[in-house]
């Protein structure tokens, strides 16, 4: 016996679809426009990047970017590459002009002024993007209910390569570096599996002291809403698939020299900090021989470089 369909029920059953999903649209939207998230970001001599960086936050859905800048007195200007960002509020620079760099202290500064403003501070330097599969937008992601109970949500680094480029080319950092760094394992762990916080706004009485987990006394999550323990940079269990944040550390060798004659932020500027950098470089990166040459020229003195020359022959 033929079915019968009752086309005016069906009908009623559609209208009542569309506008309990219209509903919920207008409910959801509702919710995130009620959603503020702020950046905090320290930079120094990095007028190149900075508009790069700003935009892809800004289309990320953050609503307001604190830069703090430590450039030289007589240096850059921020305002250069980024006054219309800076004129529409959506940028707001803080002067930390010939100041010695402290990052933690800037990160601290910046949550102290701004914790009660917004319900999520992100701390992310001009060489870090974040990465959301799915979500085009972080107000989606973070209003997610996997988070309620969250009060800091950890992400892991994912170090991009210098893709053997030796000089600076004018085209977006992610274009120019889209290889994985080697990111060698050594024990069961990787020694640059460090993660960086989101923090939840409103919380008081929390004090900003570590440039990786922030703080601790925070209830941690994962990327997927799991409880972690905010106890240290390295996540054991790293998930390098759907949330994560691409670390451009290197850029090109050009662009490294320019960040070792620059100075770290956080601890300045001497033999053992850029030894320990260069070491970094290495372990994300291939050695060859017209990189170490290159460093030779133009950093000569300021990094010991005979350990990797060996390296290059053993290889």
């Amino acid at each position: 016996m033929p079915i019968k369909l009752n086309f005016s029920k069906l009908y009623k059953y559609k209208i009542i679809i569309i506008l309990i999903s219209s509903f919920l649209l207008s409910f959801n939207s509702k919710r995130l426009n009620n959603i503020t998230i702020c950046l905090c970001t320290v930079g120094k001599r990095e007028n190149l990047y900075i508009r790069e960086f700003i935009e892809y936050y800004i289309q990320f859905g953050v609503d307001k970017i604190y830069l703090y800048d430590n450039n030289e007195v007589n240096g850059e200007k921020f305002e250069d590459e980024i006054e219309d960002y800076i004129n529409n509020k959506l940028v707001e620079v803080v002067n930390y002009r010939g100041k010695r760099g402290n990052l933690i202290k800037i990160m601290d500064d910046c949550y102290q002024k701004n914790y009660n403003n917004y319900d999520w501070l992100i701390f992310y330097e001009i060489d870090e993007f974040l990465y959301l599969k799915d979500f085009k937008n972080i107000k989606y992601y973070l209003n997610q209910f996997i988070f309620n109970r969250c009060e800091a949500v950890q992400l892991n680094w994912v170090h991009r390569s210098d893709n053997n480029m030796i000089y600076y080319e004018n085209k977006p950092v992610q274009k120019r570096f889209e290889e994985i760094g080697k990111n060698v394992i050594k024990n069961g762990i990787n020694p640059l599996c460090f993660v960086k916080t989101i923090i939840r706004g409103h919380l008081k009485n929390k004090t900003i002291y570590d440039n990786h987990f922030l703080t601790h006394n925070l209830i941690g999550c994962n990327g997927f809403g799991k409880k972690s323990k905010l106890d240290g940079i390295i996540n054991k269990q790293p998930d390098y698939d759907s949330y994560y944040i691409n670390h451009y550390f290197s850029k090109s060798t050009e662009e490294f020299v320019n960040k070792i004659n620059r100075g770290d932020i956080l601890r300045g500027n001497n033999i053992a900090i850029n030894n320990w950098q260069m070491k970094k470089y290495f372990i994300i990166n291939k050695i060859t021989i017209e990189k170490l040459n290159y460093f030779k020229k133009h950093l000569g003195s300021k990094v010991n470089l005979s350990i990797y020359y060996e390296q290059l022959k053993k290889d």
